[in-house]
């Protein structure tokens, strides 16, 4: 682990950090860079729907490979997807002798998409957190903690210029913990697809449709297979497993017990691994790459097929009611998100 103590954060004076991107991480490395006494440009395409944001908070905004020409620190933060068209459009090309090429994910790098320039330091800090608490964190003088992997070094610079990065996105004050790509990528992966996307919402739809399928009332099954997950998940965030069966019911703890491991068997577990192998050996990867190259229509229409189960219905029309959450609107179902994109 890394901590400000361990950065120099003069191996970074006077350099100009482009950030392509201003979606969720891109507006906070832009502004926690900035905030900490650098120079930022954004890179955005003229036609995003980031640029009235980028501008109004008062960058430069330059088309992505512009912003770059004259950086000496670019930090990539648009979609897996696109990188390797920013990078087929001219973005490899103008890159500086000895610029440092940061991501904050490894999927373009480990899987290929992306060739990065032999004349380049390339590496990567990942904030373990999403972009508004990097940025709430970083002004309530805390930070989050994040990755950092080194994948290229040129200039034999490239981890102390990375780590001073780090500092000054206010991740060492929590801790940096180095990784590789492969193990950041894998890792990420799997944890999105086995437990924290895919196994999550798998699991919650099936509690939903058991209970409803027994006669049971939706509502009443929304509120105990997915309203109620958010008290348990935040509570294991706080203080793990422990503090979540301290704070529930005896009756509820024992029931961890008993029914947890009937319901995720041996049998998941050996779906968990073959699905991380999949990753491993790039099969998803191409899956994905060969989606977007298609045009994403499987894909869209796997999301509005999605958004039209019964659990959506029903945990819309009662979310109505729960003025508490009433700023987080609700996610148009059948459209792009507006991602970090550089477009």
């Amino acid at each position: 682990m890394f901590y400000d103590a361990d950065c120099d954060p003069t191996q970074l004076e006077g350099a100009r950090i482009a950030v392509l991107g201003y979606g969720s991480q891109g507006h906070a490395h832009a502004q926690n860079l900035r905030d900490s006494g650098h120079e930022v440009v954004v890179g955005l395409r003229p036609e995003s729907r980031s640029r009235a944001a980028a501008i109004r908070d008062g960058f430069e905004v330059l088309d992505p490979v512009e912003a770059a020409r004259d950086a000496d620190v670019v930090m990539v933060l648009i979609p897996d997807h696109d990188q390797a068209a920013l990078f087929q459009q001219g973005l490899a090309e103008v890159l500086k002798p000895g610029a440092l090429l940061l991501f904050a994910h490894g999927f373009a790098i480990h899987f290929g998409t992306v060739q990065p320039p032999a004349t380049a330091d390339v590496a990567m800090v990942a904030p373990k957190a999403p972009g508004h608490m990097v940025r709430s964190t970083y002004r309530d003088g805390i930070g989050c903690p994040a990755l950092l992997a080194i994948h290229q070094d040129r200039t034999g610079r490239a981890l102390a210029r990375t780590l001073a990065y780090a500092r000054a996105l206010g991740a060492t004050r929590a801790g940096v913990l180095r990784t590789t790509f492969r193990e950041e990528t894998e890792t990420d992966l799997f944890g999105e697809q086995a437990v924290l996307c895919g196994g999550v919402t798998q699991l919650v739809k099936a509690g939903f449709e058991t209970l409803v399928e027994a006669g049971y009332q939706p509502e009443l099954a929304y509120f105990e297979c997915l309203h109620e997950l958010k008290l348990i998940v935040d509570l294991m965030y706080q203080g793990g497993l422990s503090l979540m069966r301290y704070s529930v019911s005896d009756t509820a703890e024992f029931g961890d017990y008993e029914s947890g491991p009937v319901v995720i068997d041996d049998h998941v577990r050996t779906r968990m691994r073959e699905v991380l192998g999949r990753i491993q050996d790039g099969s998803f990867a191409e899956r994905w790459i060969d989606e977007n190259r298609s045009g994403r229509q499987a894909f869209l229409a796997r999301r509005q097929a999605e958004s039209d189960q019964a659990i959506e219905t029903v945990g819309r029309r009662l979310r109505a009611h729960m003025p508490w959450i009433v700023p987080v609107a609700e996610v148009p179902p059948a459209v792009e998100p507006a991602a970090e994109t550089a477009r």
